[in-house]
């Protein structure tokens, strides 16, 4: 009997309630008794005194059979002017309250409740408590990192900006002003490129040689690379003419307005796609209709010389004299306008045939270079025995020396930003395109900005959520460590105060 007295009583804590009613501590009716309880309990709630104690009794979220005992003490003090000579209290306050007590007491109802409490804190309450605060911890770290990412994508849309501003050659403060200004100043670039030309005499003879010894050629090689060496860069006129122009009526280009960002004319779409692709396509915004109207209608049967109408002359049989006038001599002699006062390398025509002779030239020096460093090749020698002394003086050196030259003046006037300079020249509207570009760049990072700033409000609102909820979570686990206490003595003195665990209790 000893041992058995010592023996502990190891109660599974989801199995409470099963435990009380097997061994009929509790009857399987105990809810719809703790039902009427709790309406006499919220009724009594309604009439009680101004006590901090009762307060704090009150203020918790569940009022079991303990409380209600508590709250019997009190009152035991604050009613003691209501006691009878017989003991018994006339005040409706300790009546209501004792009468629950009465009720949670009438088959164990209170030993039920509280075990139906303990279970929820330790299966329900506090699992969806803890899971909450998961959810807040792991939406802060994904708010964290997204902060991060915003924080870098803002930094490589600026670095990206820049670095198309340093390959347009500008600092980034007025796109489109800045652009203009560099084409202002493209002329004197140019104009140095075509002095930079006359050093490829010695290329252009040794080329020039070269073909009429080997094909027996006979028409001009390179001939505007030749003009250019010899004479710089010029004006279209003075190559078609041979005269040096007296006035040059050059385009005058409109100033751009100051860079203006505004939401309307920009459409940023989608930041999450396209951030990292690397490569933008610029939309001009030009299209070409299917048909133009000039303005003209040519109807047969009708002769309209008012309104819309053409007046083709006062009689029908008079004839119509068309005089033919050759280019450029409807401006004056010595006036070049339009695209005749621009230089050679300004016009898009004589320039793109000035960078296909470079190449043509550059072409040529490889070709002959690698020929040159083939070594023991006795027929090569041979067959040049009878060239002229100009092909058999060239040494691998100074063929090298040619050809880097030849580079330099190509790679000067192919780079990326006399590209776009020249794209600039040719359509004023290019330079929008552009300067909405990369605005679009700074827009953008100005607006990863901000979603970070609006990322870092949620965080820290999760960040809120957990520390009310972390609180929460230790007063549930004081209660139900509270609870669990006292079921354990309820228990234990049922069994001659046998030791009682509860298992696996925990929030």
């Amino acid at each position: 009997m000893e041992n058995i007295q010592n023996l502990p009583i190891d109660i599974q804590t989801s199995k409470l309630l099963d435990w009380l009613v097997d061994r009929r501590h509790c009857t399987l009716k105990w809810q719809s008794a703790v039902m009427t309880i709790r309406e006499k309990i919220n009724a009594a709630i309604q009439d009680m005194p101004e006590n901090e104690e009762i307060k704090q009794l009150l203020s918790g979220s569940y009022i079991h059979h303990f409380h209600c005992l508590q709250i019997i003490e009190v009152l035991k003090g604050t009613e003691a002017s209501t006691k009878n000579i017989f003991g018994r209290y006339s005040s409706q306050r300790m009546k209501d309250w004792q009468e629950i007590v009465s009720m949670y007491e009438k088959d164990n109802v209170y030993l039920a409740e509280m075990a139906s409490i303990l279970v929820r804190n330790v299966s329900y309450e506090g699992p969806a408590l803890r899971k909450q605060v998961s959810k807040a911890q792991q939406l802060q770290q994904e708010l964290s990192r997204r902060e991060l990412e915003c924080q870098s994508g803002s930094a490589d849309m600026r670095e990206r900006y820049y670095a198309a501003c340093k390959q347009y050659g500008i600092k980034g403060e007025n796109v489109a002003r800045e652009l203009q200004a560099q084409v202002k100043d493209l002329p004197v670039v140019l104009e140095e490129t075509g002095k930079k030309a006359a050093c490829l005499k010695d290329a252009i003879e040794f080329y020039t040689a070269f073909t009429k010894f080997v094909s027996d050629w006979s028409e001009e090689v390179l001939p505007l690379l030749r003009f250019v060496q010899k004479k710089g860069n010029t004006t279209v006129y003075e190559r078609k003419t041979g005269n040096v122009p007296k006035v040059v009526e050059r385009p005058v280009m409109e100033e751009a307005p100051p860079d203006v960002v505004t939401e309307e004319t920009i459409d940023w779409g989608d930041l999450g796609s396209g951030a990292g692709t690397g490569s933008e396509e610029v939309n001009f915004g030009i299209s070409v209709e299917d048909g133009v109207d000039w303005g003209i209608g040519l109807e047969s049967g009708t002769e309209e010389t008012s309104g819309g109408g053409i007046n083709w002359g006062d009689s029908e049989s008079a004839p119509l004299e068309i005089e033919v006038v050759d280019v450029g001599t409807d401006c004056p002699d010595g006036v070049a306008r339009g695209e005749d006062a621009l230089s050679l390398l300004e016009n898009s025509q004589t320039r793109s045939q000035f960078i296909n002779e470079l190449k043509e030239l550059e072409m040529f020096l490889c070709q002959r270079l690698s020929e040159m460093r083939e070594e023991g090749d006795l027929v090569a020698m041979s067959q040049f025995q009878l060239a002229p002394s100009v092909i058999q003086a060239q040494t691998p050196q100074r063929v090298q020396v040619m050809l880097a030259d030849v580079r330099e003046l190509l790679n000067g006037l192919t780079s990326v930003r006399m590209q776009h300079l020249f794209m600039i020249q040719a359509s004023p509207r290019y330079v929008e395109r552009v300067s909405e570009l990369l605005r679009q760049k700074l827009k953008q990072a100005d607006i990863m900005v901000l979603k970070r700033g609006t990322l870092a409000e949620k965080r820290q609102e999760a960040l809120e959520e957990q520390a009310k909820l972390e609180p929460r979570i230790d007063l549930l686990a004081a209660r139900t460590k509270e609870l669990q206490k006292l079921i354990e003595a309820d228990i234990s003195k049922r069994y001659n105060n046998r030791p009682v665990n509860l298992m696996g209790v925990h929030v």
